[in-house]
């Protein structure tokens, strides 16, 4: 629904990917109630995840503990195939201690780092392996009103060297036209003031025109994000909408809300771009770290061939 259209160059990921497909994953990271459910139907046009039961209320004090949930969406955008796998992260920020959610979310992307790196020195490689690495992290932000708080730092501060993140002001409908401004330019005056390590999409400096471009996207970090379920019919054809007492906000107006703008982000216009710096950069920065101090080698290439050849031969046995 995105009014914004997009052309692969020639010599782009993206064309040359246009007929075999894309592999591409997105971690959706952020405190319960800031709408990530409703970001990921948004995002992707359909009810992927769905509406939650009614909590418990004798319950509902208590914490639950971070997990992965995990989501794969087949897509097509503007004649690209995009095989799409969604990571959300319920239970996150939600307790008083959230030093263990750091920890899980690292050692996740990490991982993920660490089965490419295992894959890469086997003698015979698996043809159908598929790539879990994440190349975008989707952080929301809660609406405070004031600017960055401690939880935000430390999780943009820890993991920006392993992932791709890119803030969103999470129900950003909570604010008026002013306050949003505001809101923002705090968020950002605390980004440069802790040196933290989002996205970069002026990054690649020697396409010009597409630095042009890029200069203008980052004057929306963080991007002011209201999305819904809702998809109304009128003279100009389908729009969404959210209501409210006091009006509504079509949400795929670049005018009211930043949702379009992302989404062509995520999802066109620089998928390539973040899947090439995940691979090229932030994954060949930490596969150079773990060999140096000797993280993998052909040990772990024998000692994994040895454990599938005696699952191999246990099986055998059984039959």
């Amino acid at each position: 629904m995105s009014s914004r259209m997009a052309t692969a160059r020639p010599s782009s990921y993206r064309h040359k990917s246009e007929k075999r497909g894309m592999t591409y994953n997105i971690m959706l990271v952020g405190q319960a109630g800031l709408g990530r459910r409703t970001f990921l139907n948004t995002l992707c046009e359909r009810a992927v995840i769905a509406s939650p039961d009614a909590p418990n209320p004798e319950t509902a004090n208590v914490a639950d503990p971070m997990k992965f949930d995990t989501y794969e969406v087949a897509m097509e955008e503007e004649g690209t195939r995009i095989s799409l796998t969604v990571i959300d992260t319920p239970g996150f920020g939600d307790g008083l201690d959230n030093t263990s959610c750091f920890k899980q979310l690292q050692d996740y992307i990490e991982a993920q780092f660490d089965e490419v790196l295992v894959e890469e020195s086997r003698v015979k490689r698996n043809r159908r392996y598929r790539d879990h690495r994440i190349h975008v992290l989707v952080y929301f932000i809660a609406p405070t009103g004031h600017s960055l708080r401690e939880l935000d730092i430390e999780l943009i501060r820890r993991l920006g060297e392993y992932v791709n993140i890119i803030p969103v002001i999470g129900r950003a409908d909570s604010f008026t036209v002013e306050e949003l401004d505001a809101f923002r330019a705090n968020v950002m005056r605390d980004i440069v003031y802790y040196k933290l390590p989002v996205y970069n999409f002026c990054w690649d400096e020697t396409d010009s025109e597409a630095l042009v471009e890029n200069r203008e996207i980052m004057d929306h970090i963080p991007f002011s994000v209201v999305t819904c379920d809702e998809v109304f019919d009128n003279e100009y054809g389908s729009v969404r909408i959210r209501r409210y007492p006091w009006g509504t906000i079509e949400i795929d107006d670049e005018a009211q809300c930043d949702f379009a703008l992302l989404r062509y982000i995520l999802l066109n216009s620089h998928i390539a771009d973040l899947i090439n710096y995940t691979e090229d950069m932030l994954y060949e920065n930490y596969r150079t770290k773990k060999l140096e101090v000797g993280g993998y080698g052909e040990n772990d290439e024998e000692e994994d061939d040895e454990e599938e050849d005696q699952a191999l031969g246990a099986a055998k046995k059984q039959e």
